[in-house]
């Protein structure tokens, strides 16, 4: 005689039947024909694995369910830097770091993450998930990388979250004390006399040390030897302990090596001579009319950010821009604040990639692989 069957099967294949139900969206009308066919005993136990695989996978819905500008952020927030400690990149983010914690009520912490041109950083960014916790301090190396690479693995329009223009600033060209050079011309008549035997620093490939003064080899008719760094900090101790001949520093790196007398500074690079240093002039004015090219700063997210949270992380950035002592800040190292919001820094970042690329055809960029 076959062994009396004890229901078990039958129960595990109702179960089964019973979970496929609410998973598929099965009306109640199936789930009720399913417990008709059910042994009388076990209608309430049906009942119960029916509530409890309901609560399952409602429970997995919420799960899934993105952040809202309610919920975020309930943790730290990163701000990748792409360079070294010490440039202006990580300067204003660590400026703008503690206003912006204070609003969101957690936790933005700076993380630097130097090297490979800054690509190794921006594509750290391009690929975490687009829940407002990872952004990056993105520079004007973003917007002329395709002119400097033949490969990136990431495209700045397509594959990044704008969130806010933070400020622009002009660099500023500085050189040791003990170069004889006391003018632009004199450091061009320099160059020209010994080509190739001047080098120049950078925060490394792409950098906005290393793209201002590419324009400047252009226009100026001389030729430099370009020496890449991990960072603008490194750049500019090289610079002030004689290493290299001149470096188109940004502001805020250069500023305390000028106050302190160890580095001469030249010429400013943007269309007007600026507020940290109003004796200095421009480089169009001291001799190459027409120069102009301004360093910028802002914030970026990956691709597919909720507008929510783009929104909030914009509106703690605007905020800590306001406030005094971090405009003041900002201000005495040469930057212009602005604090533009998503659409600004969109169109920014599309007009600067635009202008490199017609700046491309007309100076040689060698591009690296």
């Amino acid at each position: 005689m076959p062994p009396r069957n004890t229901g078990f099967d039958r129960g595990s294949e109702r179960e089964v039947a019973a979970a496929r139900c609410v998973r598929t969206g099965a009306t109640m009308m199936g789930r009720d024909a399913l417990q008709s066919r059910a042994h009388p005993k076990e209608k309430m136990t049906m009942r119960l694995k029916l509530a409890l695989a309901a609560a399952w996978a409602a429970g997995l819905g919420v799960a899934a369910a993105p952040a809202t500008a309610q919920d975020f952020p309930n943790r730290a927030v990163r701000m990748i830097v792409p360079y070294g400690p010490g440039g202006i990149t990580d300067i204003v983010a660590r400026t703008i770091a503690p206003g912006m914690s204070e609003d969101l009520g957690q936790q933005v912490v700076v993380e630097n993450r130097a090297g490979g041109a800054a690509i190794p950083g921006f594509d750290l960014v391009a690929k975490s998930k687009p829940d407002g916790y990872t952004i990056v301090a993105a520079t004007t190396a973003l917007a002329a990388q395709p002119i400097l690479f033949r490969k990136l693995p990431y495209q700045a329009e397509r594959d990044f979250t704008p969130i806010n223009l933070v400020i622009v600033s002009p660099t500023v060209l500085v050189v040791h004390p003990s170069l004889p050079a006391r003018s632009v011309k004199q450091l061009i008549s320099l160059a020209k006399l010994r080509p190739g035997a001047l080098s120049y620093g950078s925060a490394g490939n792409g950098s906005d040390n290393h793209l201002t003064s590419e324009v400047f080899k252009n226009a100026a008719g001389i030729d430099a030897l370009h020496v890449p760094y991990k960072g603008g900090g490194a750049v500019m101790t090289d610079l002030a302990a004689g290493q290299i001949g001149f470096v188109f520093a940004t502001i805020p790196s250069a500023h305390g090596f000028i106050a302190a007398g160890r580095l001469r500074p030249l010429a400013v690079s943007g269309s007007k001579r600026n507020v940290a240093y109003p004796e200095v002039p421009t480089v169009a004015e001291a001799g190459l009319p027409g120069f102009n090219v301004n360093a910028w700063l802002g914030l970026l997210g990956p691709a597919g950010m909720a507008s929510a949270l783009t929104e909030r992380l914009h509106a703690a950035t605007a905020k800590t821009l306001q406030r005094p002592e971090v405009a003041k800040r900002l201000v005495s190292l040469g930057a212009e604040v602005v604090g533009g919001g998503p659409a600004q820094m969109a169109a920014h970042l599309k007009s600067e990639m635009e202008r490199w690329a017609k700046l491309a055809q007309k100076v040689k960029f060698t591009p690296a692989d």
